[in-house]
């Protein structure tokens, strides 16, 4: 995935700041040597006039004055070093500073992109996706099967709530092991509770950690944001987020049928679907609603596209909400007792 120009400059902008930043402490840092100990800087500014002339010497071929001089600023570096040491500084002190020793504050090794840009590169993406409210344990690490339980069977296929999320799961890695190279889709629908926005989370927090820009959106700030951008045209930001929901690498549209609905809606709900279909973007949906109330809500043309280009993903179970307050208070009266006794 390339990043936009807008990105990546706004990540090179961090580096040229953490440099100028750095650059200033190693000054201060060197004023403040230089007002302690007076010699420090004498011997600095020889340095500086013998380097002019083992740099002439060097340039006209005089080897043996070069050897002579070279043995010189090396007796003055260490004079320097050592009366830095004696006044109680560290050896490094004056030592340029980085914050990334690897690359130096560049961003790269070489041509190669260094950890850190990468790890910029992460948090400008997370920066953007519009996740931040969600809580940071919604992993797969933390995921937890148990809470969909074998003793509970979907009434139409027979198939446990653990078998279909099993399944699921496979489906979602799958998903994230081969995005940017499989176009691919998912669709997330179930009753309340049973677990698809913090699927959806999930996958949205490893498809970043691929460097893949991710926007979330629940239905209602989804569809705001595109009548915004139809009906204010002048709104620059209106513009940008319109354009960032279709160009973006993955779009999740969280809880589909909880925003009012009416014609215009449902022409941009079309259009937001069919164009990332188009531009091979990728798109999760979830919802609460049943197939037939989404085809009812959204038109059969819609319907089509979804169940055409979308991998179906029915979740089923309890409510998974009230199973962790359950548990919760569960947990909390079981410390009280053991205190109490």
């Amino acid at each position: 995935m390339a990043l936009k120009n807008s990105q990546y400059y706004s990540i090179m902008r961090e580096y040229e700041q953490r440099r100028l930043k750095n650059h200033d402490i190693q000054v201060a840092r060197y004023n403040e040597v230089c007002k302690k100990l007076p010699e420090f800087k004498a011997l600095d500014d020889s340095i500086a006039v013998l380097s002019v002339r083992y740099g002439k010497k060097l340039l006209n071929g005089d080897n043996s004055a070069v050897a002579s001089l070279k043995e010189e600023l090396s007796g003055l570096r260490n004079r320097k070093q050592s009366l830095l040491l004696r006044a109680g500084y560290p050896a490094d002190y004056l030592e340029p500073i980085y914050t990334c020793k690897d690359c130096k504050d560049t961003g790269y090794i070489g041509n190669d992109k260094c950890h850190c840009f990468k790890k910029a590169v992460i948090g400008l993406l997370y920066e953007q996706s519009n996740i931040k409210e969600f809580p940071e344990d919604a992993s797969f690490e933390n995921f937890r099967l148990d809470f969909y339980p074998s003793s509970y069977y979907d009434k139409k296929t027979g198939r446990s709530a653990q078998a279909v999320m099993t399944e699921t799961l496979n489906i979602c890695h799958q998903f994230i092991d081969t995005f940017g190279t499989e176009f691919r889709n998912l669709f997330f629908y179930g009753s309340v509770g049973v677990g698809k926005t913090y699927l959806s989370t999930c996958i949205a927090r490893k498809i970043m950690e691929k460097e893949f820009s991710v926007l979330y959106l629940s239905a209602p700030q989804l569809f705001n944001a595109l009548t915004q951008a139809a009906f204010e045209r002048k709104d620059v930001d209106a513009k940008n987020m319109s354009e960032y929901i279709y160009s973006c690498d993955l779009l999740i549209i969280d809880d589909l049928g909880s925003e009012y609905t009416n014609q215009f809606i449902v022409s941009q709900f079309f259009t937001c679907i069919n164009e990332r279909l188009l531009h091979r973007k990728s798109t999760i949906i979830s919802t609460n609603l049943s197939l037939e109330s989404l085809a009812d809500l959204y038109t059969e043309r819609s319907f089509s596209r979804i169940t055409s280009n979308y991998s179906m993903l029915k979740i089923i179970g309890d409510d998974i909400r009230i199973k962790k307050k359950i548990k919760h208070r569960e947990d909390h009266s079981c410390y009280v007792e053991q205190n109490e006794s």
